[in-house]
């Protein structure tokens, strides 16, 4: 089953829970338009690689808004988003630790040579075809700083 037919399924199943399903409901009918919409741009049906693409945007979009709406001290909206992320994780592949990410980061690091952070590039242009869809591209960013440092 692909990411889209499974999208479909569960919404049809968030349709029939009604009150329950609602929120869920709600995602899944976004991610489906976010999908839809990069269909139209791009003149072909998505492949599964593509979905995920689509739903770390949509990821990468809610944990941004959860920063701003903390400044603005709106818990309720923080709330809200972090479930939203929560049911969108659901669909992605199981989220690699900060340690899986630092491991995968120093064999990079060895592979390519790289001894200080000006030549961070290098490195990223490896690690992140590696982590793709696994991990969040500032927190393997941050890593390899870190490292690097």
């Amino acid at each position: 089953m692909t990411l889209k037919e499974r999208l479909n399924e569960d919404m049809k199943t968030a349709m029939k829970e009604r009150e329950a399903g609602k929120e869920r409901l709600s995602v899944i009918r976004l991610i489906r338009a976010a999908v839809k919409n990069l269909e139209i741009e791009r003149g072909h049906e998505l492949s599964d690689e593509e979905v995920l693409e689509v739903l770390a945007r949509e990821v990468k979009q809610r944990r941004d808004a959860i920063i701003e709406y903390q400044k603005a001290d709106r818990p309720d909206f923080v709330a809200s988003l972090e479930r939203e992320i929560e049911i969108v994780l659901g669909y992605m592949p199981k989220q690699m630790s900060a340690d899986e990410i630092r491991a995968l980061a120093k064999e990079v690091i060895a592979q390519t040579g790289v001894k200080d952070a000006k030549e961070i590039g290098k490195v990223m242009g490896v690690l992140m075809p590696k982590v793709k869809g696994k991990a969040d591209g500032k927190l393997v960013n941050q890593i390899v700083r870190e490292l690097l440092a």
